[in-house]
């Protein structure tokens, strides 16, 4: 993205990507937020301090080897006994609604499914709910793969919510990615 962490590209006046994501997390009731920061950690540290939120953040030393490791971070940091699941936001798809944290967060109290995931027809979109079950799975998978077989494997039908939220189907990755997102952030709200 021309030199500027993904993180701290702004979304609108108020709001880069992961001050968006921490505050549509916070508008849904979730409050325990932790942000993991790698690359100009520093810099997204302080962007989000700045904002008025107040999630945990926690620094990833082995960001330069992929996402997957920031994943890792991430659930060690948060794991505890009385933890149930996680939801995982990636920083590329900060426009998904605090309603739809909603609908996952309720799906899940409703199922107790493995994977709880926004989808739309064929497409799933995010944030992801993971439950707490598959942590090990997770920090077992090959790291080249991260994540998603184990999401994938252990996605169902009782953990999938239809959405109509066009935000969480969104992911930006191209610079032209992000010209249609300031365009289309403009239509969305949390």
């Amino acid at each position: 993205m021309k030199g500027e962490p993904k993180a701290l590209l702004r979304i609108d006046d108020r709001d880069n990507f992961v001050t968006r994501i921490v505050r549509t997390f916070n508008q849904a009731g979730i409050d325990d937020v932790v942000v993991v920061v790698g690359h100009e950690g520093i810099r997204v540290g302080d962007a989000v301090r700045g904002s008025g939120l107040s999630p945990k953040l926690i620094t990833n030393p082995a960001y330069e080897t992929g996402q997957f490791s920031s994943l890792l971070a991430g659930l060690d940091a948060v794991e505890r006994p009385d933890l149930d699941a996680v939801m995982l936001a990636l920083v590329d798809a900060p426009l998904f609604s605090a309603s739809t944290v909603r609908a996952l967060v309720q799906r899940f109290e409703e199922t107790h499914a493995s994977v709880v995931r926004a989808v739309r027809g064929d497409e799933h979109g995010h944030p992801v709910l993971i439950a707490r079950r598959l942590f090990n799975a997770i920090r077992r998978t090959d790291p080249g793969q991260g994540a998603k077989p184990v999401v994938r494997g252990n996605a169902s039908a009782e953990g999938d919510v239809p959405v109509e939220d066009r935000g969480a189907f969104i992911d930006i990755d191209t610079p032209e990615d992000y010209a249609a997102l300031l365009d289309e952030a403009g239509r969305i709200t949390v």
